[in-house]
């Protein structure tokens, strides 16, 4: 019975082929949550492959109904070891991206999971069935080597995280005193780099709403209208322009954080976030005081997600009636959530857009949330994980994406530790989404480590 022995117990679940086995399993369910169609798939999830799951290891389940209809069922899992015991809160969501399955690589599908090489393909790979797949084996594996945790655990897994996890902070504001622990460790997310564990306390917002300008029925001829019809694309794009400057700098004062301390800097100072798989990373965007991980973790970043006018596949010599540009803005602690639209009512009013209309996106908005590198929870999993790994991991203050973080940090007040499994080029949310064997199978081993240490070394 030693650490060792349960980091070695999960390295073998691995290596006998446990992981993929189970994994083609969960992945085969076809849990879109974009898919109204699929709304079964997401009861079943929960009903036939995590409930018999943790049930074998302990844990007495609860499926609950989503207090909001928009979201899917909520399920609880407890296993109660001893009063007086520190108590864990984890998390994991079922629901997938669209499966676009037309657009997969030929001998790929994303509800089957298919072997390449190191890689494992299939939708929910990465995001997020393959991440709390790893944190409950892990789990099983201390079990099975101590033969108790040491520590109560509650499990939760949501079926609504694609879509903006509707109803999951009713439900957590609801069964506060049921969800009632010492700390959330959870996984989501990529690492900065494969070879790297990497650990993040919090993650930025999201806010997306279309701007629109509407300006008349129908299009009209280029050549009679010409000059004598404002043209709304252009009236957008001048819009568009007035938020940010050439390189992307945000001239919204509101929109501007002021929570990059000195102590957030020190913690982005040697982070990498060039390199990996994905694109190259343009150095003279954004803000250009900052260095590339200030600007990707410690500050806002907007973003048009697409834009229309006319019809773009088929133009014809007309000027339109109207334009549309669906935005975003992903920001972090230190901006004021419920300001962020009504400063760029004011911003592009006073830039002459009184024309120009904002649309909020009717989804679920995630809030900035973070906890400081230094807090106690923070240090034991990093010591933990250096331990496992032979290597310090990377610590980031937030993600630099969204996540339903402020229903456990704000909600329920937890500290929030989260260690992901995955990397940043596994394609989540596209075509090819995969996972990277070598990176499961460390995560198995880091996270038995931290889950064996936690009982001694709990802050």
């Amino acid at each position: 019975m030693s650490r060792d022995a349960a980091i070695a117990a999960a390295e073998r679940y691995f290596d006998d082929g446990g992981f993929q086995a189970e994994l083609a399993t969960l992945v085969a369910h076809e849990t879109e949550s974009q898919n109204p169609a699929q709304a079964a798939a997401l009861r079943r999830y929960l009903d036939e492959a995590m409930a018999p799951r943790l049930a074998s290891a302990g844990f007495v389940c609860t499926v609950f109904d989503n207090p909001d209809p928009a979201g899917g069922p909520i399920l609880l899992g407890e296993r109660h070891e001893g009063a007086g015991l520190p108590t864990v809160l984890c998390y994991g969501h079922g629901d997938v991206t669209h499966g676009q399955a037309d657009q997969w690589r030929a001998g790929l599908h994303p509800f089957r999971l298919v072997a390449e090489g190191d890689r494992l393909y299939g939708r929910g790979s990465a995001d997020n069935k393959g991440q709390h797949l790893i944190n409950i084996a892990a789990l099983e594996a201390v079990i099975a080597t101590r033969g108790s945790l040491g520590f109560n655990i509650k499990i939760l897994i949501e079926m609504a995280e694609e879509t903006g996890s509707p109803g999951l902070a009713a439900f957590c504001a609801a069964e506060k005193a049921r969800l009632q622990a010492d700390v959330l460790i959870a996984s989501d997310g990529p690492r900065l780099q494969p070879e790297v564990p990497t650990i993040f306390m919090g993650a930025r917002g999201g806010v997306t709403f279309d701007l629109r300008v509407d300006l008349r029925e129908g299009a009209h001829h280029s050549g009679n209208w010409g000059g004598l019809l404002a043209d709304p694309a252009m009236i957008l794009a001048h819009a568009l322009a007035c938020i940010t400057d050439a390189r992307g700098q945000i001239l919204i004062p509101e929109w501007r954080p002021d929570s990059l301390t000195d102590t957030v800097r020190a913690a982005l100072a040697e982070l990498p976030v060039a390199g990996d798989a994905g694109p190259a990373i343009d150095y003279n965007w954004g803000e250009e005081s900052l260095s590339p991980a200030e600007r990707v973790f410690g500050w806002n970043a907007f973003a048009i997600l697409a834009m229309t006018s006319g019809v773009p596949d088929a133009p014809v010599n007309a000027i339109s009636a109207s334009a549309r540009a669906t935005c975003q803005l992903r920001y972090v602690v230190g901006t004021e959530a419920d300001q962020i639209l009504p400063a760029l009512r004011r911003h592009l009013d006073s830039h002459g857009f009184a024309q120009v209309q904002i649309v909020p996106q009717d989804q679920g908005v995630f809030q900035a949330t973070r906890l400081d590198p230094g807090h106690p929870w923070a240090q034991f999993a990093a010591a933990s994980l250096t331990r496992t790994a032979g290597r310090a991991p990377h610590v980031l203050p937030n993600l630099a994406g969204s996540l339903p973080n402020d229903c456990f940090a704000d909600i329920l007040g937890l500290p929030t530790i989260w260690i992901p499994h995955s990397y940043r080029g596994c394609s989540q949310h596209a075509p090819n989404e995969h996972v990277l064997l070598p990176v499961c199978r460390s995560a198995l081993a880091v996270m038995a480590g931290l889950f064996w240490d936690l009982p001694q070394e709990a802050p």
